[in-house]
């Protein structure tokens, strides 16, 4: 009864999860508020600057009003989820996904909104504040035509002015302004061009002596509609400088919310596969808690209204490489133990409780990483690195606790007994109980490899490939993106393949020409244009104009001013900079300052490296770049952890080590006893990163290069570099000291055993 009852708990549980998330995965799916790059918007970042150039300040209320203005303003445009933040107190970041008519909306979002009433001569007469608050209404006149209508504070004032205009004839206009720019704006440059800057003249016959002003001009409804919004928002008490925008046609953003997502399904696929092929029932266990884990994800994305973009996706599913490295350990782990002979249930207590430590100390380096991105990162960074934070706890809650509660179930059954072929061990690979085979003593298949008389090798061909990259950095540079050296950048989508020369000529022949163009795309219909200066708003409103009439796609255009640039370059080094002393910090903490200091050459190795190949292959560097190089350090430095926490263990077993030999010993048995888990780890986040790039939106592909190499510069430094020169600095220890001893006094987080 003991048996069945908990098979029939397994199963429950199994039928529950799967009733649960069949029956509330859509209604997620549908609250998952989108970010601009996956279904069309813009994104805009405002320097807040005062009216006047007296030398007065930006304050903390004016920065705020504005926004609040800004938030009223958006209301008008009837987008449901707008994101509007103050950042470093005197910018504003307005995000608006899904908004169709983008070049009415930042008309709308940049307008000052002072309204003033001027005659023929520019001299003011009224302003705003004769205005009646939040009394301004779109209507029609009596010829159907549609107005605005304004109501006054004083009809005798308008009276008066109204007077006075009537007898300027022939000159008897009221021109209506809004920002006028004392010395730049004037009613003779204007009056004779097509679309004057003022929004109308009306002549005044004679004197008008009510209080509602009726404004009319050639407006659509739509026109009036916003002016209405403009108005009773309130005109905004500064000045608004865009800094950085980008924008995104609303085709383009669902196909590559279409391409990423099948991308992860199919590597996703692959590891669910791998996981069933190599591991068999703890594999099983280890898809059911996957994919209770990409359902929790959501769950709690959705709850706390997170915005999901491209490298938001990436990261949920670098996440369950993650997830699946902390299921790998603790079935290596159990295999270990049921290959020297102990029993199914000794095995999977002991194998669950020896690899605990290794998986805390894997999931807080990278976290301690994710959490510096969200700190330093802006917009779909922020957005990767919050999704990557959610990741790591919801994959330590469901590899770790999730996947031991249904593999105990099924374990203390009594039904797995004996039968080693359903944790993917054979018979023959099990020794006998009475040969007393120690976990540590057990033969690998990377026996024949000596790690640490070959260092040398390593060292050398790190040192010739880090030296050749020093070279190319220095003769090719970087091929920056303009999220770093400023400027503008184009992305022309077309139904059809692009040719390079012919979008040339094209763009040539609008006014705007450039000699870096690259055509990308998996049919060739994408082109890549970038520019070295930043355009305003005017000009990619004509431009967005031009390349929508001539290939039927609205483009995506971002524009970054040299301000931002000089500050993403800064946060990029002081994200990478506080990451690594975190990680350096927390290492020495828990290991000891020899293993931290190793581990962190062993991770400017690896970024070094993927600037060296960025630079010699001339992909572009943009900030997701940064987001993947953080992205690595904490996948390499989990797996210098695991290294790490191998040589510790098998040190405590030795107890005392006299000499450099032994200590060789120790390191190369550690390397061939974590090599397997190593190689399994990469090879299922491997598969996510080759979907991502065969497969992905061509937005993320340098992301998805990037993790790529970073995954196997990774793998090799934790082999050949960190552990290497960790086995140097403490060889240098025991030629001072004569031996090392273990410290049976000092204990590790959740395990009884002492450290070095």
């Amino acid at each position: 009864m003991k048996t069945r009852g908990r098979i029939i708990a397994f199963l429950l549980l199994i039928v529950m999860f799967v009733a649960t998330m069949g029956g509330t995965i859509k209604p997620i799916l549908k609250d998952v508020n989108l970010g601009l790059d996956l279904q069309g918007g813009f994104e805009v970042l405002y320097q807040v600057k005062t009216l006047k150039d007296d030398g007065s300040k930006i304050t903390e209320a004016m920065v705020s009003d504005t926004a609040d203005a800004l938030s009223r303003r958006v209301d008008v445009l009837g987008v449901s989820e707008p994101n509007i933040q103050v950042e470093s107190n005197n910018r504003i970041r307005v995000q608006l996904a899904g908004v169709e008519d983008q070049d009415t909306a930042r008309e709308l979002l940049s307008t000052q909104a002072n309204l003033t009433f001027r005659d023929v001569n520019d001299r003011l007469l009224l302003d705003g504040n004769d205005l009646k608050e939040g009394k301004a209404k779109a209507d029609f006149d009596q010829n159907g035509r549609p107005i605005v209508t304004l109501e006054m504070k004083e009809a005798d004032k308008f009276g008066k002015i109204t007077t006075e205009i009537s007898q300027m004839k022939p000159n008897n206009q009221l021109v209506i302004w809004l920002d006028f720019e004392e010395g730049v704006d004037s009613f003779a440059a204007e009056v004779g061009k097509p679309k004057p800057k003022f929004v109308s003249a009306p002549n005044v016959d004679v004197p008008i002596n009510s209080s509602t002003v009726q404004i009319s001009g050639s407006f659509s409804i739509e026109e009036t509609t916003n002016l209405k919004g403009i108005l009773n928002a309130g005109a905004l008490p500064v000045k608004l400088e865009e800094i950085f925008s980008t924008s995104v046609g609303a085709q383009f953003g669902e196909q590559a919310l279409t391409k990423t997502i099948f991308a992860g399904i199919v590597g996703i696929a692959l590891i669910f596969l791998f996981m069933l092929f190599y591991y068999r029932i703890p594999g099983l266990v280890a898809v059911i808690t996957l994919s209770v884990y990409i359902y929790l994800i959501l769950v709690v994305f959705t709850a706390i209204n997170g915005v999901l973009t491209l490298p938001g996706i990436a990261a949920l599913m670098l996440g369950v490489g993650m997830a699946v490295d902390a299921n790998i350990l603790t079935y290596e782990r159990i295999r270990e133990e049921l290959r020297v002979g102990k029993s199914v249930k000794t095995s999977f207590v002991s194998g669950a409780k020896s690899s605990f430590t290794a998986i805390l100390d894997a999931n807080i380096t990278t976290l301690l990483a994710a959490v510096v991105l969200f700190i330093f990162g802006t917009s779909s960074v922020k957005g990767f690195a919050t999704v990557l934070i959610i990741s790591i706890l919801v994959s330590f809650l469901t590899a770790v606790w999730g996947s031991r509660l249904l593999l105990g179930l099924l374990v203390h059954s009594g039904l797995l007994d004996g039968k080693t072929g359903l944790f993917g061990i054979s018979k023959s690979r099990v020794h006998k109980p009475e040969e007393k085979i120690e976990t540590l003593e057990l033969s690998t298949k990377f026996d024949r490899f000596d790690f640490v008389s070959t260092r040398k090798k390593f060292y050398i061909l790190s040192a010739v490939l880090l030296i050749t990259g020093v070279a190319m950095l220095g003769i090719f540079k970087l091929n920056l993106g303009i999220d770093f050296s400023s400027g503008t950048r184009v992305e022309i989508v077309s139904d059809n393949r692009l040719i390079s020369s012919e979008v040339s000529d094209y763009i040539d022949s609008i006014g705007h020409p450039s000699s870096d163009i690259v055509i990308s795309g998996d049919n060739g219909n994408i082109a890549v244009v970038r520019y070295k200066e930043e355009f305003k708003q005017e000009d990619i409103k004509r431009f967005q104009s031009d390349l929508f009439a001539k290939y039927g796609e609205n483009p995506n255009i971002s524009a970054v001013s040299s301000t931002v640039g000089e500050e993403l370059v800064k946060n990029a080094f002081k994200a990478l900079l506080f990451a690594a002393l975190g990680i350096v910090i927390y290492v020495a903490f828990r290991f000891e300052w020899r293993m931290g200091l190793a581990s962190i050459i062993g991770l400017v190795h690896d970024a070094f490296f993927m600037l060296a190949l960025f630079s010699i292959f001339r992909l572009e560097v943009d900030i997701t770049f940064i987001a993947a190089v953080l992205t690595i350090i904490g996948y390499s430095i989990n797996d210098t952890i695991v290294t790490f926490d191998r040589i510790r263990e098998n040190l405590n077993h030795r107890g005392v080590i006299s000499n450099a030999e032994e200590l060789a010993e120790i390191v190369n048995k550690s390397l061939r006893q974590t090599l397997g888990r190593s190689v399994n780890t990469v090879l299922t986040v491997v598969f996510v990163v080759a979907a991502l790039m065969a497969l992905g939106a061509e937005s993320i592909q340098n992301f998805s290069i990037a993790l790529l190499i970073g995954l196997l510069a990774g793998t090799y430094s934790s082999i050949f570099i960190s552990a290497q020169i960790w086995f140097d600095l403490k060889k240098r220890e025991i030629n001072k000291k004569g031996s090392i001893k273990v410290d049976v006094n000092k204990k590790q987080w959740g395990s009884d055993e002492p450290v070095v």
